[in-house]
């Protein structure tokens, strides 16, 4: 791991804790582990550096409570082992932090919370209030009402995306995913532990693999996905086992066993995060080979010059992704014309768009202001 030096007490972290670490198996919790999470965060606490939880195992939980001994492929049972599976998941962290005079404060969230621009900004605020009470807020997928998420399997991905996107909109120096896997491994080379990835390159992902777990969605795979999130916005990512003990004050000296993702570059603004990631794109617009390298290499704007044609059904203000001749999704930002639109404006020059729309101040297809390279 990287040297004790180089890490100063951070003001915020998000701690993401996966199933196979809060339980010994399907439904029953393992509370020591908590309780032993619950005191490395009452140290940090009291150190200065404020934590947010991001905990799976509530449909665990459920499917223990309801004598299910696999994980239900049927939505509305997955969403009944959740609704039965997360105020257990609560009580017990509650009872872990209660010794330490903390309060937990339960946030569930899906993936059109983060979507929505004011509802994305409003739970930053929500946090940021729950925070500055003193409580440890405790975040989970809101599994209940999800249907949409699970159905198209496109759910946050056993919580890692969640955190990713939660250190994201809170500013988190650094991202801790704790689950049942030690960190990233070259199972190819060395068979060790990878103890820093200064890129997350191609050769990186290959390492990657699933998970076989009755109660868990996740892997490696979709760890290595919330790195890439967590460190665009400048945060550093350690992945580790949350079986070893005392593992969190561990990393932050840099002497703890397990991966450390540096992050990359300079954070991206956040509104820009917030359409790269956050969204759900309603279509894509196609544009000519000269706009690829003005969008990658300029940083301009995208004009209606450039386009050719659109795919999908969106209209003005919704966010669709940018793609060129060959099909290679090279941007994405938030649409000023719809789908119907773009026929009659596509490789057409600023003067004979403004004959066609004498009452529009503004006339980029995407302003450069919502637009964001890929």
């Amino acid at each position: 791991m990287p040297p004790a030096a180089s890490y100063p007490a951070p003001r915020r972290i998000v701690v993401k804790l996966g199933t196979g670490v809060l339980t010994r198996g399907i439904g029953e919790l393992n509370v020591e582990r908590i309780a032993a999470v619950c005191a490395q965060v009452a140290a940090l606490r009291a150190a200065g550096t404020e934590v947010i939880i991001v905990s799976s195992g509530a449909v665990g939980l459920g499917m223990g409570r309801l004598g299910l001994k696999r994980r239900p492929t049927d939505v509305t049972k997955k969403q009944a082992c959740a609704a039965v599976g997360q105020s257990l998941l609560m009580q017990t962290w509650q009872t872990g932090f209660a010794p330490h005079g903390l309060t937990v404060a339960q946030v569930l969230l899906t993936h059109e919370d983060l979507r929505s621009r004011d509802r994305h900004l409003s739970i930053k605020a929500t946090l940021e209030e729950l925070i500055a009470y003193g409580t440890v807020p405790v975040l989970n997928e809101n599994d209940t009402v999800s249907a949409a998420e699970i159905r198209a399997l496109l759910r946050f991905g056993d919580n890692d995306m969640l955190s990713a996107m939660v250190a994201s909109v809170t500013g988190a120096q650094h991202l801790f995913i704790l689950s049942t896997a030690p960190g990233l491994v070259d199972l190819k080379g060395s068979k060790q532990i990878v103890p820093v990835v200064e890129k997350i390159t191609p050769e990186i992902e290959a390492m990657a693999g699933g998970t076989t777990s009755e109660t868990a969605v996740g892997g490696m795979v979709s760890k290595i996905t919330a790195a890439k999130l967590a460190g665009r916005a400048g945060c550093g990512v350690f992945i580790a086992s949350g079986a070893e003990p005392d593992i969190i004050p561990r990393l932050l000296r840099g002497d703890g066993p397990g991966t450390f993702f540096a992050p990359s570059g300079l954070p991206m603004e956040a509104k820009k995060r917030w359409l790269a990631y956050f969204q759900r794109p309603t279509g894509t617009i196609y544009v000519n080979e000269n706009a690829v390298p003005v969008l990658r290499e300029q940083g301009r704007s995208l004009l209606a010059v450039g386009v050719t044609h659109a795919f999908g059904a969106f209209t003005i203000g919704e966010v669709v992704n940018i793609a060129g001749p060959d099909g290679e999704i090279v941007a994405r930002g938030k649409t000023k014309f719809g789908h119907d639109e773009i026929p009659a404006i596509a490789g057409k020059k600023a003067a004979a768009l403004t004959a066609m729309y004498p009452l529009r101040k503004r006339l980029e297809v995407i302003h450069r202001n919502d637009l964001v390279l890929l």
